[in-house]
């Protein structure tokens, strides 16, 4: 577990970091999937299908607000849609127009929230999305998802039913608008999908705000099940064909996300939760206080190791001196000479007075003085 902290702090020491870079990719990144899913979904205009044009138009998203994602969908959308048909052009119009009202009014700042339900839904795991918005959003994001679950049951209704639009005239333009206003109306299995995912993203929202132990987990565990039989109760009363073993497999999917999420926003220790009671003169206080789990990174120390060999001596001193003696000194010998006196052809002479003397002088490690003398 301290492996995974250690990489959590350090993944999130990176992104205080870079986030002046990291931001603009990712943005760069989710306009460019939606831009290919819309172009992927519909791709009935091929000048809107190219690869220089989508590249730009997604580096202009990555420095626009987030809102501007969802405009530029909408208008490569309408685009292809225009080329099918103008009539089905102008009701889908109609429809982005009452949702982006609706929108605006109740949840501008989940934008991301909405691009992220038509993807998955795209991608055919739509279970992460009402578990993951209840346990990082509020309430009021129920709204941008079922703004996304639209989007996605209009644009996939009118691609399957393309060939019969594309066959009508010009005077069944009714008929055309009609079928679009069905597909949004009288679409059973988009509504059960949407009052799901909105009964879901309260219910874990509720709990997960309950102060009570290992409230994140109970939470997406009960908002999987709600989510499972909302949509089985709908599928046995309207007959929405609904898949048991993929839901079964995108909720085992959401509950893998939910915990990844839970471990990068939510990660509390509660074996360490301390409970404090205080009173002031009006009211008493009940706090239950969860530590978070946390690691500093490691960080690398560099030291310099020096090459010269230092030798060192250390004396421990307890309850006695130690005296430690001072080198022993040694003096170089002096050797002296003395040499008697010399006769007239300059040899020494002989006898008592000419005899040759030597004497050694060294001084003694105690500091005392001998003296050899040799003949």
């Amino acid at each position: 577990m301290s492996n995974l902290l250690e990489i959590r702090e350090k993944l999130k020491l990176l992104y205080s970091r870079n986030e002046f870079i990291l931001v603009p990719i990712l943005k760069f990144m989710l306009a460019y999937l939606t831009i290919c899913m819309v172009n992927g979904e519909l791709g009935y205009m091929g000048k809107l299908d190219n690869l220089g044009l989508v590249l730009i138009v997604s580096l202009l998203c990555s420095f626009l607000p987030n809102g501007c994602i969802i405009l530029f969908g909408a208008v490569f959308s309408l685009m292809h849609l225009y080329e099918l048909s103008l009539e089905v052009a102008v009701a889908t119009l109609a429809v982005y127009l009452i949702m982006f009202l609706l929108f605006f009014r109740m949840g501008s700042k989940d934008s991301v929230i909405l691009i992220f339900t038509v993807l998955l839904l795209a991608l055919k795991i739509p279970y992460v999305v009402p578990v993951a918005v209840g346990l990082l959003a509020t309430p009021l994001a129920a709204v941008s998802v079922a703004c996304g679950t639209v989007v996605y049951y209009l644009l996939t209704n009118i691609s399957d039913n393309a060939t019969t639009i594309s066959s009508m005239g010009a005077d069944e333009a009714t008929a055309k608008l009609r079928m679009v206003i069905d597909s949004v109306l009288g679409n059973r299995a988009m509504i059960v999908m949407i009052v799901a995912f909105a009964i879901t993203i309260v219910v874990v929202y509720l709990v997960r705000r309950m102060s009570i132990d290992y409230s994140w987990s109970i939470a997406m565990v009960a908002g999987v099940i709600i989510d499972l039989v909302v949509l089985l109760v709908g599928d046995l009363v309207y007959d929405t064909q609904l898949s048991l073993g993929m839901a079964v497999l995108g909720s085992i999917v959401a509950l893998l996300i939910a915990k990844i999420l839970e471990f990068f926003r939510f990660c509390v220790d509660y074996s360490r939760t301390e409970k404090v009671q205080y009173e002031d003169d009006e009211y008493y206080y009940y706090v239950k206080a969860v530590p978070k789990m946390s690691m500093s990174a490691a960080s690398k120390t560099v030291k310099r190791i020096n090459t010269q060999r230092r030798l060192t001596r250390h004396v421990e001193e307890e309850d006695e001196d130690i005296t430690v003696a001072p080198p022993r000194r040694v003096n170089r010998s002096v050797v002296t000479e003395r040499t008697g006196g010399r006769n007239g052809s300059g040899r020494p002479s002989q006898g008592r007075g000419g005899g040759r003397s030597v004497t050694i002088s060294r001084e003694s490690d105690e500091g005392g003085a001998e003296d050899y003398e040799e003949i």
